[in-house]
């Protein structure tokens, strides 16, 4: 080639020159950021791919921060629900000591008393002020609010979990399908051979057995059946069992009931003196298993065919559906625990005693603690879960016969449950049941949240964080720069950088040898 105005020998080495250039830049820009990707131009595919392993890895480390902040809140919450119980088992300690009448004197019960007035404010105290970073834990700011509760129903409702992901809130209906009963024993008041009705024929003695005890009582011959009673019905509180005439008739009959509902309530009355000869005065029935009776009360209709021999029978827990999901019942009580609805109802007796009665219905319109434990804001990532007040208005409630409930507040001087008023009665059980009521309600709240805490929350932050492991080996893999590629890839850059110039130079100078054709 001789020709002079074109030289494509130098055309071509710029070109070389220009892209070994760019390669060279490409490896510096890559070596000094540490990434492959920079730029969309580098890798569009990764690009993208890389962003969105970004976003997803941004929302992960966010949520292993909420999951920590949030056992945090628990570890809080319990610290003080831990002074709680510390408290009520104090006063559990007190009252036991009251109740020894016979060996303590009436300033060391006043004693007793202050303490436990000071006790039980200082937990409504640790209820109203427990707190985290401003939220308050424990005086009820994180439990449900509902709406249209019938009193007439319900007693008490304590919601422990919600989802308002279809609406901002959410509709209960209870329906009572079979009723609880107490445990029941028949004693029929018309006595056989034209003896007089309603009283007992014979010498006897009588063992009564319930839930919380045993008695035995010796009858003579001719006592009557409400005589019977009266002696049963002072012994309640020690053997947990009434007994009443059948629609206060002594010829009617006799009815020795359990004084709870449910299956852990149960009586059994036999005579243990029975005669050699078989023969009986004093013999007791059951309602058959296969009849739905609603609970003993009048009036009374009774057939031979719904009774059945027995010394014993248990009671039987309501059954009911909850939003059409069979809930698990104890006694008056029905609770369920699903992954939209956790809740524990107490029924009134009226209510659960008869299925006959119209579905009950409430809303839940707000309330309890949201925990965001995923990376992406929907339901399947969110839990909640409700905190009630712990105060003394709102721990301990016990339900009574006459359908009042008591609550902890219940035991501060002047109150219905106060040592001297169970003193006075010579009856400390309803004071014995609202403290370990309020017992059971702080373990149970306790183990709850300790559930929560190692169930879900350590759970679910162990798996945020292989997940975040594993995308950001995945992110690393596709984006990060291989530095050892990346030097090798540089020093060829600059090897070709340098030669291109060369030859660029080399280039520039062939077209001097024209010179040599002109002489």
């Amino acid at each position: 080639m001789t020709r002079i105005n074109t030289n494509i020998s130098s055309v071509i080495a710029q070109q070389r020159l220009n892209r070994s250039g760019g390669d060279l830049q490409l490896r510096l820009e890559r070596l000094s950021t540490g990434l492959r990707i920079n730029r969309g131009k580098d890798d569009p595919a990764g690009l993208i791919i890389s962003e969105r392993l970004g976003t997803d890895l941004k929302g992960i480390e966010q949520a292993i921060k909420n999951g920590q902040r949030a056992s945090s809140v628990i570890a809080t919450t319990e610290g003080s629900l831990t002074e709680i119980n510390d408290l009520l088992n104090s006063i559990k300690s007190l009252a036991v000591e009251a109740a020894n009448t016979g060996a303590i004197s009436d300033e060391e019960r006043r004693a007793n008393q202050l303490q436990i007035d000071s006790a039980i404010q200082s937990i409504t105290r640790i209820s109203n002020t427990a707190s985290f970073g401003g939220l308050k834990l424990l005086d009820g700011t994180l439990d449900y609010v509902t709406s249209g509760i019938a009193s007439s129903t319900i007693s008490l409702a304590s919601i422990t979990g919600a989802s308002f992901s279809n609406g901002n809130s959410v509709n209960v209906d209870v329906d009572v399908i079979a009723s609880a009963q107490t445990g029941g024993l028949y004693l029929n008041g018309d006595n056989a051979g034209g003896a007089t009705d309603g009283v007992l024929l014979s010498q006897m003695t009588i063992q009564v057995k319930g839930e919380r005890g045993v008695r035995e009582y010796v009858f003579q011959a001719d006592t009557a059946y409400a005589d019977v009673a009266s002696a049963i019905n002072q012994d309640t509180a020690i053997t947990g069992v009434t007994a009443s005439l059948i629609n206060g008739d002594a010829t009617s009959g006799l009815v020795f009931e359990s004084e709870d509902y449910g299956s852990d309530g149960f009586v059994s009355v036999k005579r243990l003196d029975a005669p050699i000869d078989g023969t009986s005065t004093f013999d007791v029935f059951k309602f058959d298993a296969d009849v739905d009776f609603p609970g003993f009360g009048p009036p009374f209709d009774w057939t031979d065919t719904d009774l059945v021999s027995a010394t014993r029978d248990d009671g039987r827990d309501v059954t009911a559906l909850i939003n059409g999901i069979l809930a698990t019942g104890n006694g008056l009580n029905v609770s369920i625990n699903s992954p939209s609805l956790s809740m524990s109802l107490l029924l009134t007796e009226a209510y659960a005693v008869d299925p006959t009665l119209t579905v009950s219905s409430f809303d839940i319109t707000g309330g309890g603690a949201l925990f965001q434990l995923g990376p992406d804001i929907n339901a399947l990532q969110q839990t909640n879960i409700g905190v009630q007040s712990t105060s003394s208005e709102n721990l301990g409630g016990v339900s009574l016969s006459s359908g009042a409930v008591q609550f902890l507040s219940s035991l501060q001087t002047g109150q219905a449950n106060s040592l001297d008023a169970a003193a006075d009665r010579q009856n400390f059980t309803t004071l014995q049941d609202v403290i370990d009521k309020s017992i059971d309600e702080v373990s149970i709240l306790r183990g709850r949240l300790g559930a929560f805490e190692r169930n879900v929350l350590d759970t679910n932050t162990r798996s945020l964080q292989s997940a975040f492991e594993n995308l950001t080996a995945s992110r690393s893999i596709i984006r990060d720069a291989d530095f050892a590629v990346e030097s090798s890839e540089l020093t060829r850059a600059q090897i070709l950088q340098s030669s291109g110039t060369t030859v660029l130079g080399l280039a520039n100078q062939s077209a001097q040898q024209v010179l040599q054709l002109l002489g």
